[in-house]
């Protein structure tokens, strides 16, 4: 176990929070809801539910009750992942999108069965300690009685105000006076805190079978959508087993596909096989070899992963030390190299995670994909449903083509470390295709340079965008964009209050022993924290 460095080499307003119970979030309302379960005596697990429900009131233009959800759970012994992702309709055949080149971005054809509530049940009914209508508190007091929308969440929502206001139910449901409400401004929605109160009663079967599942069905036959109640009945959340890959003595772990955190283990892998060691922190020559081998890792995800009943290579070959090999030898140390590298847009995401002084460690994401997600909001409930089909392929034999019960390819993405068997750190980087890079940034900080969790956020970031342009942060040295533009990758460096480079939540181990507590890290771009005691 690494000894715990205090030094914030990069400018911060923030330090790192050391306690034996933690939690980490990207809006303070939601992290301190989560401490509220591990004072109460519930777990880390518990604490991580507790804030995400919360989340979906308090920064609902990242995440809904109509969302995804994946988590990585350690629960003192082994690893645990579950993919609480939802199918697309019965009606989503080939057919279906005939005359579209490409899956539509918004509206009901974009809206694939929510898998977020049945994450919440599943990881209460196998890990939780509290009553599962305990952890709505928080929540749905927010809804009722409403708070004060944080600078970064106004920002978000005035940019989805025009885009999404067209949607059935969004204008009235989040533009009620005609806009989006502003910093400081009290936001509440009744509606919201009915239903979270209908899913707790319930333990969310209302969600798939039961008042609130025929209020979306009924949504749906009245404005254009497909999804049905035999849809809704079938879903079922999964426990899946981790995938993984060892990186200079640390093994990073990740969900498998239909996720793309795959892609951030197949750029560590080929980081393995190149002159990386030789270079130096925040030099252009390693940024040079991160980025390569990121472009090289999206061109395997965007080609091969997918619902991996269809994949045609497994996560197994893909993350093969031999195929790693050969990938890393088509980097050239002094020449920038474009392998194509097409991949989703931007998204909206939320990612947390928690800890507690048993050892319990949860790393935990949930998403309405880009921004509020569809922009379709079932009337009187609060429910924003997301835009996860939107990361379907419509192109004819692609392991990622729309068909009906199959999963989209996803981009959040939880992630863990551990070491000798034991677990170091649960991190996460939320932000569309910005995730498997943040994951690669994070874990390198953390493992090469030996930095703490919040310095690890801290640090400039790099961005292949969503054109395959790499992009730098406004405090990135200049040397270094200069020595990148030499090397003939033509970065563009972001303004320096660009919402682009995503937002980091780490938990580290200071030692093998959970009683000597944790380092947490929030990220700066945000307007979360981390806090604990």
């Amino acid at each position: 176990m690494k000894k715990f460095d205090p030094a914030l080499p990069y400018e911060s307003s923030r330090t790192p929070v050391l306690a034996r119970n933690v939690v980490a979030t990207s809006q303070p309302l939601a992290a301190q809801a989560g401490l509220q379960m591990l004072a109460k005596g519930g777990n880390a697990i518990d604490a991580a539910l507790a804030a995400a429900i919360t989340l979906t009131v308090v920064e609902p233009t990242m995440n809904g009750i109509g969302g995804d959800l994946f988590a990585l759970v350690w629960d003192g012994e082994r690893l645990h992942g579950l993919n609480a992702t939802g199918c697309a309709p019965d009606a989503w055949t080939p057919e279906y999108f005939q005359g579209k080149d490409r899956m539509p971005a918004i509206g009901w054809d974009t809206v694939t069965v929510p898998g977020a509530v049945s994450g919440w049940v599943e990881l209460s009914n196998r890990f939780g300690q509290l009553p599962f209508e305990d952890l709505f508190e928080r929540a749905i007091g927010y809804a009722n009685n409403g708070y004060a929308v944080t600078p970064a969440i106004a920002r978000h929502w005035a940019m989805f105000a025009d885009i999404l206001g067209g949607q059935p139910g969004f204008a009235e449901s989040f533009l009620p006076q005609g806009r989006a409400p502003r910093a400081g401004e009290r936001w509440s929605m009744p509606a919201q805190g009915a239903t979270l109160a209908e899913i707790a009663r319930t333990r969310g079967e209302a969600f798939y079978r039961g008042t609130l599942a025929k209020a979306i069905v009924d949504h749906a036959k009245a404005t254009g959508g497909s999804l049905t109640l035999a849809d809704l009945a079938r879903h079922e959340a999964q426990w899946v087993e981790p995938i993984e890959h060892e990186y200079h003595g640390y093994k990073i772990h990740e969900i498998p596909p239909s996720g793309q955190g795959i892609a951030a283990l197949i750029a560590l892998g080929i980081l393995k096989h190149t002159a990386i060691d030789e270079t130096a922190p925040d030099s252009a020559a390693r940024v040079h070899f991160q980025v390569e081998a990121m472009r090289l890792a999206f061109n395997e995800a965007y080609t091969h992963v997918a619902d991996p009943r269809f994949m045609k290579v497994s996560a197994e070959e893909l993350l093969d030390e031999d195929r790693l090999r050969q990938l890393a030898q088509r980097i050239d140390p002094a020449k920038a190299s474009y392998p194509a590298s097409p991949g989703p847009v931007r998204g909206g995401t939320v990612y947390l995670a928690a800890a507690d002084e048993q050892g319990r460690m949860v790393s935990l994401i949930q998403s309405n994909f880009k921004g509020f997600g569809s922009g379709v909001v079932v009337p009187g409930t609060g429910i924003s449903l997301h835009n996860r089909g939107m990361g379907f392929s419509l192109e004819p034999g692609h392991p990622n083509q729309v068909a009906p019960r199959k999963r989209p390819f996803h981009t959040i993405i939880p992630a863990f470390m551990s070491k000798d068997g034991q677990p170091v750190m649960t991190m996460g980087v939320m932000g569309g295709n910005m995730q498997p890079q943040g994951h690669l940034q994070v874990a390198m900080r953390y493992i090469d340079e030996g930095l703490n969790p919040q310095a690890c956020s801290d640090a400039p970031r790099w961005r292949i965008d969503d054109n395959g342009r790499l992009t730098l942060e406004a405090h990135m040295p200049a040397q270094t964009v200069q020595g990148l533009a030499d090397l003939g990758h033509d970065p563009m460096v972001a303004a320096p209050d660009s919402l682009d480079f995503g937002s980091a939540q780490l938990i580290a181990r200071l030692s093998a022993d959970p009683q000597d507590g944790y380092a947490a890290g929030s990220d700066h771009r945000r307007d979360g924290q981390a806090v604990g005691f």
